[in-house]
């Protein structure tokens, strides 16, 4: 170990809610179910939450019941300690992955030893573009569209067929079902339980297995869906994210904490980076920011084990591959955001949650985690399994 080094200690999640009413998570209430999976962290990684320095909560849409500071309200809901701060932050789609992020550099800075880090999202009582203004200055410099529009321009750019998408997308729930069915997601899922009102009984419910994903996938009937966002366009609900609920938590740890409070790695922070490119195509950030990743960590897309790249559409993954043509049987080998969803605040969390137990799971070295974000950024990580 060196000074240089930021550990994870612990990462859990859990399942993932289709983001709607009826979803499985929608009962909840954010702080609550944010709570839940803070205390899980802390206890699985053997502290005591007081020993904690700060709490940093990726949230895209911090508005009404996820308002106010979703971060302390959930730790003080959680028992912690009044003296553990904690704070909200939104880099939109990869919230949670930045506020890793930042608490790396924290525990770097020699400011902290000990972080939780992770993100909520409850798109089923917050909707994306919630926290919008009513419009945007008249001499803006940049025509801002849907990211479903920059969908479509990263399709075209990189000359991707609707074929390609909808074959990719099918084989994101191909390969989330096969995961769940050999039990891959066990161990990083806190099942939560709450009262069935479809029973007379009110009989507890328990969830604990990603609700999206559809397995097998319907080929054809995703090959008869209308694209949503352009005419002749290619990108449809198939083949795009599903709104969803979810959160997910992680311990972070200096390596003086490591020694001082006996603690046992999971994995190591090795490089990250942000950065930020066109706010018009948007989604393309994933690009530079792999390259530039690599580049710190002194590593090629070849040392790499395992790669999660957020499936905020196909054609950001597909766009991406074309780049750097990778062996995709490494790339999302349990499904993505297509099947199990994007619950956007969260979804850093959860797959860097992902990636730390997939890598223990193969006894692999190392993982990449990258994903876009609104208005043209996009964030990266590379971590070593110990």
């Amino acid at each position: 170990m060196s000074d240089r080094d930021v550990f994870i200690i612990s990462a859990v999640r859990t399942a993932i809610g289709v983001g709607k009413p009826g979803g499985a998570l929608q009962p909840f209430h954010p702080v609550d179910l944010t709570a839940r999976v803070m205390q899980e962290a802390v206890r699985r990684s053997g502290i005591e939450a007081a020993r904690l320095e700060d709490v940093i909560w990726g949230c895209v849409t911090p508005v009404g019941d996820q308002g106010a500071n979703l971060a302390r309200m959930s730790a003080l809901k959680a028992g912690f300690p009044v003296h553990v701060p904690a704070v909200t932050m939104n880099r939109m789609c990869s919230s949670s992955q930045s506020a890793i992020h930042y608490g790396a550099q924290a525990i770097l800075a020699g400011d902290m030893d000990l972080v939780l880090a992770g993100g909520t999202e409850m798109m089923s009582h917050q909707p994306i573009g919630a926290d919008y203004p009513a419009e945007w200055p008249p001499d803006f410099p940049y025509a801002l569209v849907h990211q479903g529009v920059s969908a479509e321009m990263m399709a075209e750019k990189w000359e991707l067929t609707r074929e390609e998408l909808d074959d990719y997308s099918a084989e994101s729930h191909l390969r989330a079902g096969r995961a769940i069915e050999a039990g891959y997601f066990t161990g990083q899922i806190l099942p939560v339980s709450f009262p069935d009102p479809s029973t007379s009984s009110g009989q507890a419910s328990l969830f604990a297995v990603d609700q999206g994903v559809r397995y097998p996938p319907n080929r054809e009937k995703m090959a008869a869906l209308k694209t949503v966002f352009k005419e002749d366009g290619v990108i449809t609900a198939a083949n795009a994210s599903q709104i969803s609920d979810g959160t997910a938590a992680l311990v972070l740890a200096s390596p003086e904490a490591v020694g001082r409070h006996n603690l046992l790695p999971m994995a190591r922070i090795v490089a990250r980076v942000v950065v930020g490119t066109d706010p018009v195509l948007m989604l393309d950030g994933v690009i530079p920011a792999t390259q530039m990743v690599l580049k710190k960590a002194g590593l090629t897309l070849d040392d790499i084990d395992v790669i999660e790249i957020n499936e905020a559409f196909a054609s950001v993954v597909l766009a991406w591959a074309k780049e750097f043509c990778p062996d995709m049987s490494r790339v999302n080998p349990n499904g993505g955001a297509i099947a199990h969803g994007h619950p956007v605040g969260a979804t850093g969390a959860i797959l860097m949650t992902k990636l730390v137990h997939e890598l223990e799971r193969r006894k692999a070295r190392y993982g990449l985690l990258t994903m876009c974000a609104g208005h043209g950024q996009a964030t990266a990580t590379i971590i070593e399994r110990v």
